[in-house]
């Protein structure tokens, strides 16, 4: 780990992620490579038992707001991530796929969650990728204005709605 770079894990917060393909090259500019990391993205989060509060897949970098793993450690999940995607997408590259490492910010209170919620959404807009939030496929944005199920599993208040229908409870685990 570079030096000055810390990391507060472990402590039970929401994790707001950043991290970007390698040289910021649009490897995931195209809807398939898109569909994959939101796949790779749904696997990783049932293996490790994260909490997936939104994401972005943008052409050349990834936000993603997250729980710390219930299962190993944030930084194995993460490498699982980006190691699943470019092990499908970039299997003969010469090059590598993703920048080593991840820009790692800890979600301390409601108000930051919401202030990197809308950024997430707002994303492609600021870009100038699309006029609307809703109108970019790969991001949590519609799952939060109408409930729209999508390939990633969002914990939000439609999931908790449909798991009270169904008669799931999950339990809290609380680290001491």
């Amino acid at each position: 780990m570079p030096w000055g770079l810390r990391r507060f894990q472990e402590t039970g917060q929401v994790h707001y992620i950043t991290f970007s393909c390698y040289r910021r090259r649009p490897n995931l500019k195209r809807e398939g490579a898109c569909a994959t990391f939101a796949a790779a993205l749904e696997r990783v989060r049932g293996d490790y038992g994260l909490c997936v509060y939104g994401y972005v897949v943008m052409p050349e970098h990834v936000h993603l707001l997250l729980n710390e793993p219930e299962r190993s450690t944030f930084a194995q999940a993460i490498k699982s991530l980006k190691q699943g995607v470019a092990r499908r997408l970039a299997l003969r590259a010469e090059d590598s796929f993703w920048q080593a490492r991840y820009y790692d910010f800890n979600v301390w209170s409601e108000r930051k969650f919401v202030e990197k919620l809308r950024y997430i959404h707002r994303n492609p807009v600021k870009r100038g990728l699309v006029e609307r939030p809703e109108d970019w496929t790969w991001s949590s944005f519609r799952h939060y204005a109408n409930g729209e199920a999508g390939v990633v599993e969002i914990e939000s208040q439609w999931t908790a709605r449909i798991r009270e229908r169904a008669g799931i409870f999950p339990t809290l685990k609380m680290r001491s």
